[in-house]
């Protein structure tokens, strides 16, 4: 029975499992998207309940997964992940709702880029300072130097509850953008991948920590030329010194090196 994704959290209880007829594909999605939230809460990118990551669901382009409102991070399992459609409402039995920003923001990714696999939103302080700076992200390191020319960004309208928000949040975002910064909001990804997407957080926000720690100083900062930082954003869109021979996806090494932070992968408690 569908019922609303956007009525409000439901007390916290433990999934038993997985639905009956769930795809091997979905399974591995599942997987690989929870532990994308317990990464995010490893390295201390979480913001209590709130901020969401979402996956799309495999062969579908009107269904994604996004994390039971009301759930840690740390303890987000594949199973208790909830499935909505582009309307917010729940497809599959669920013991838990979905925070309605959430629907907002990610819907309308989900539903304007059939290329982006998995879309990442965090609220950390080095995230929303740079996100409040007039200036926005610079080219001050290297991380900063990935997203050169590359990041795009969104006025503020208040917390995302205004479905109309979503039509000009995909016109910012454009058909092409990987990173998004939502002025004095926090940050945004969109990967091709549940790796990718991680991977772009977490560079970014390395970039946001160091560009707010050099501020902080009151140093000028050292200029990098425009054609260096342009070479440095192109060898990261390569991802030639990470790609491995058996994975088409770039991202794959550190995606794996990544999950070893975690649990041993025959244990890992978020796959149940």
């Amino acid at each position: 029975m569908e019922r609303t994704a956007i009525s409000g959290a439901v007390p916290i209880r433990r999934t038993t499992g997985f639905l009956p007829g769930i795809s091997e594909a979905e399974r591995r999605v599942r997987e690989e998207l929870a532990a994308c939230y317990r990464l995010v809460a490893h390295f201390g990118m979480d913001d209590g309940i709130y901020t969401h990551i979402s996956a799309r669901v495999p062969g579908r382009h009107d269904q994604f997964l996004i994390n039971p409102f009301g759930v840690l991070f740390r303890d987000i399992t594949a199973s208790s992940l909830v499935k909505i459609d582009l309307d917010g409402n729940i497809v599959e039995p669920s013991d838990y709702d979905v925070n309605p920003a959430g629907f907002t923001i990610h819907s309308a990714v989900h539903a304007a880029r059939h290329d982006a696999a998995c879309v990442l939103h965090t609220h950390t302080v080095a995230g929303v300072a740079v996100a409040s700076m007039t200036g926005g992200l610079q080219p001050c390191n290297q991380w900063a130097l990935q997203f050169y020319n590359r990041v795009v960004y969104h006025s503020y309208e208040g917390i995302a509850l205004n479905h109309e928000e979503r039509e000009r949040l995909v016109a910012d975002l454009g058909p092409t953008a990987r990173t998004m910064i939502l002025r004095n909001h926090g940050l945004l990804t969109a990967g091709r991948s549940v790796a990718e997407a991680f991977i772009l957080m977490h560079n970014l926000e390395r970039a946001c920590k160091v560009q707010v720690a050099l501020q902080s100083t009151g140093q000028a900062i050292h200029p990098v030329p425009h054609e260096v930082c342009e070479l440095t954003a192109r060898q990261y869109e390569s991802g030639d010194t990470n790609r491995l021979p058996d994975a088409p996806d770039p991202y794959t090494r550190e995606w794996r090196a990544l999950l070893q932070r975690l649990e041993p992968a025959s244990t890992a408690s978020y796959r149940s």
